[in-house]
């Protein structure tokens, strides 16, 4: 192929107009492109990912590297609890999301709305709980329109559980509380990445859970009232926040009824502990 000849297939493909983006050698067997760092070359047949402008991502992997080689190993952060009572299921989360000492979001919500009557939490790494219960949300709904009824929340857990352990040992890196109701009444499930699935009264999860069941063992009880049910799932997640340094942020509070479940409130957990002040000091 001749020069002029190459040079107008290279100006009809679109190199040549990003005379900025490097050198084009032409007649050569090989056409070198060489783009500012970090950037995405349009036009280039090689397939590339768009980096925002920052750390070099090579020297961030060699500052996680260990004696055996590169392992990321991010500490995960929360403080998220459930409980039955007579008028059904209360889910309490914080909303501090973290990739160890780093806070990544202050308005992370841990609570997955899988469907009107089905609830998940968020514990571990925020990718795989969302991918996975987005799956079991799917898989949820396609039950219901196969069997024109709801899926029981024994059977939804167990339907994430044994996703679990189909990639067991796989550093999947999940603890989810599954909260709802049917036939049988409200239902709550705690189910992680190990397969591992359990039904009870209560459950709390995250580093900040010692913190919560402490606060929620001492205040509960099956026939409370709605609003002291409400108040006890603020406190708990209050308390767990000022002695966890890896949760805070916001108290996400539901209430899984009979009809489905409500968001009963959004409060800052800063005025929960001025409120409560005067029994943490």
């Amino acid at each position: 192929m001749r020069p002029c000849q190459s040079m107008a297939l290279l100006e009809v493909s679109g190199y040549l107009s990003h005379s900025g983006f490097g050198k084009q050698h032409v007649g050569s067997r090989q056409t070198q492109l060489v783009g500012p760092t970090n950037h995405y070359i349009f036009g280039t047949k090689s397939q590339e990912f768009a980096v925002p402008v920052g750390n070099d991502p090579s020297a961030f992997l060699k500052s996680c590297s260990h004696e055996d080689g590169i392992s990321i190993d991010m500490n995960h952060g929360t403080t998220t609890l459930a409980f039955k009572f007579r008028h059904g299921v209360i889910v309490a989360v914080d909303s501090r999301a973290s990739s160890g000492s780093y806070i990544a979001s202050k308005e992370a919500n841990k609570v997955i709305e899988i469907n009107p009557y089905l609830l998940g939490t968020m514990s571990g790494s925020a990718a795989d709980c969302q991918y996975w219960e987005r799956l079991l949300a799917k898989e949820c709904r396609l039950y219901k329109l196969r069997n024109k009824q709801r899926i029981s929340v024994s059977a939804a857990s167990k339907l994430l559980s044994n996703m679990m352990l189909g990639y067991k040992g796989m550093g999947l890196s999940m603890g989810s509380m599954i909260c709802g109701w049917d036939k049988k009444g409200p239902g709550l499930y705690y189910v992680d990445d190990n397969g591992t699935r359990l039904s009870g009264r209560m459950f709390s999860t995250g580093c900040g859970n010692s913190y919560a069941y402490g606060v929620v063992d001492s205040g509960y009880y099956e026939e409370m009232t709605v609003e002291e049910a409400y108040e006890l799932g603020r406190r708990g997640i209050a308390h767990a926040t000022h002695r966890d340094a890896y949760s805070g942020g916001v108290v996400n509070l539901y209430h899984m009824k009979e009809d489905g479940w409500i968001k009963v409130c959004k409060e800052d957990v800063s005025e929960l502990i001025h409120h409560y002040r005067k029994g943490m000091f």
